[in-house]
């Protein structure tokens, strides 16, 4: 025997009021938990394009000064064969008639948004954060901000 429900007359099928609450308040908690989760990996993304970029400068400072060492140049006396700037690093320098670069350009920092960047020499203390301006020796990111992993990105 089958059971027939009688169908009521002007009877209309959908959401009721509380199902709707309910399916909004999941859909409201759903998405406050994706935004940190998206804030989290966009910070994530920063701090690796700022230690990319700190490698590719100081890989830079490196090979200015390796050529310099081996006399493919000439630099100042007390450069201690130091670039005496990052500028110098984009335009080159001349050896024996051709231009030799060491870095295409001078990085926006992702953190401050800046292509400024703290830099030392050797004369500067290691834990300054003035530049003496006699070369460069290092580059750090001139953020007063926290890294992920609770160490300043000026310490980088």
């Amino acid at each position: 025997m089958r059971w027939n429900r009688p169908n009521r007359k002007g009877s209309e099928h959908g959401l009721t009021l509380v199902e709707l609450i309910v399916t909004v308040a999941i859909l409201g908690i759903l998405a406050s938990a994706a935004i940190p989760i998206a804030r989290f990996k966009v910070q994530r993304e920063k701090e690796r394009e700022l230690r990319r970029d700190l490698w590719e400068m100081r890989d830079a400072i490196d090979h200015y000064k390796d050529a310099a060492d081996k006399g493919a140049f000439q630099t100042k006396v007390d450069s201690m064969n130091y670039p005496p700037d990052l500028q110098t690093l984009v335009n080159g320098v001349d050896v024996q008639g051709k231009k030799l670069k060491f870095l295409r350009r001078i990085p926006v920092d992702p953190i401050t948004g800046k292509a400024e960047w703290g830099l030392r020499s050797m004369q500067d203390d290691p834990d300054s954060d003035s530049f003496g301006g006699q070369n460069v020796f290092d580059v750090y990111s001139k953020s007063q901000g926290t890294a992920l992993d609770g160490t300043k990105y000026s310490t980088w």
